[in-house]
């Protein structure tokens, strides 16, 4: 099952230019997805990350790619409404540059969930190739709790 941006917006809180998702290609609720998000160069971290030698941050990749597992997450209805917040991350690495002009493909699995707590494991790839990688803690809040 494909989800475009409007079905993505319904699911995430993020807005732009912090929503970071533009398709889900597939997705097995509360299990696993698998997204992507087109790199351009009119996007605003690009103005000084880096002037002539333009590299997506590493905060916004892992950014991107949590973002697909929240949409993971929190596609059940019974979660619709909640918010996914980063409680950690864990075994962050950074293989390759993402840079404008590659689309980021993330595969997202959902690892272990107690309650509202869990931790979600993400690969980020370009072109087939692993360009960052990395465990996230999260904690399922209802928005009027935050």
């Amino acid at each position: 099952m494909e989800l475009d941006i409007n079905e993505i917006m319904k699911i995430l809180p993020h807005r732009p230019p912090m929503l970071l998702v533009d398709r889900i290609l597939e997705i097995d609720p509360f299990h696993s997805a698998t997204g992507i998000k087109n790199i351009t160069m009119i996007e605003p971290q690009f103005a000084g990350h880096f002037p002539g030698h333009p590299i997506m941050p590493g905060v916004l990749i892992l950014e991107a790619m949590a973002q697909v597992g929240g949409v993971a997450m929190l596609y059940p209805e019974e979660h619709r409404g909640k918010i996914a917040l980063f409680g950690g991350m864990e075994h962050v690495k950074f293989k390759h540059p993402v840079i404008p002009g590659d689309q980021l493909v993330t595969k997202a699995e959902i690892v272990r969930v107690r309650g509202n707590f869990g931790v979600l494991h993400a690969d980020g790839y370009v072109k087939d190739q692993l360009v960052a990688s990395a465990d996230f803690k999260f904690a399922l809040k209802e928005q009027d709790d935050m």
